[in-house]
């Protein structure tokens, strides 16, 4: 089972989802070379946020009225090209960042476990590991004095 990171990890992670810095959008758009490239970056950071999902939901909430005059299968369609593709988009977005999010918060903490137990282990010197294979070769020699050959 797969421990949570810290609680203070993840919010940290999911800040930067939930209410993106202007410099944070701003450094991604630099990260990438050519226009095409900036723009869909650019917009991706934009249309994933949960903001743009709340301007969606009220987009497709002003054509709400005329979709149930107009009866059953308008609302269907309303319900099918309005509504879901309009706001799950921008909700499906924000939902892999998170889960993104979690992952990356997720993988620091493990990482950060690993060098623990490297610096514990000290492989690299004849310290850490060393000493644990020449106390089990003394527990092996003191077993083996006790049991007499047959």
């Amino acid at each position: 089972m797969t421990e949570q990171p810290p609680p203070r990890v993840r919010r940290r992670h999911l800040e930067r989802i939930v209410m993106p810095k202007p410099s944070e959008i701003s450094q991604a758009v630099e990260e990438v070379e050519g226009f095409n490239a900036k723009f869909a970056v650019l917009i991706t950071r934009g249309v994933g946020t949960m903001a743009c999902a709340y301007v969606f939901s009220a987009i497709a909430l002003i054509s709400l009225p005329d979709a149930i005059r107009a009866g059953r299968p308008q609302i269907i369609s309303w319900i099918a090209q309005t509504f879901l593709q309009l706001v799950l988009l921008s909700i499906i977005m924000v939902g892999q960042s998170v889960q993104a999010a979690a992952s990356d918060a997720r993988a620091e903490k493990e990482f950060a476990d690993t060098e623990i137990v490297m610096d514990r282990l000290d492989e690299h010197t004849a310290g850490g590991i060393r000493a644990v294979l020449d106390r089990i070769d003394a527990l092996e020699a003191q077993l083996a004095g006790r049991v007499s050959p047959s």
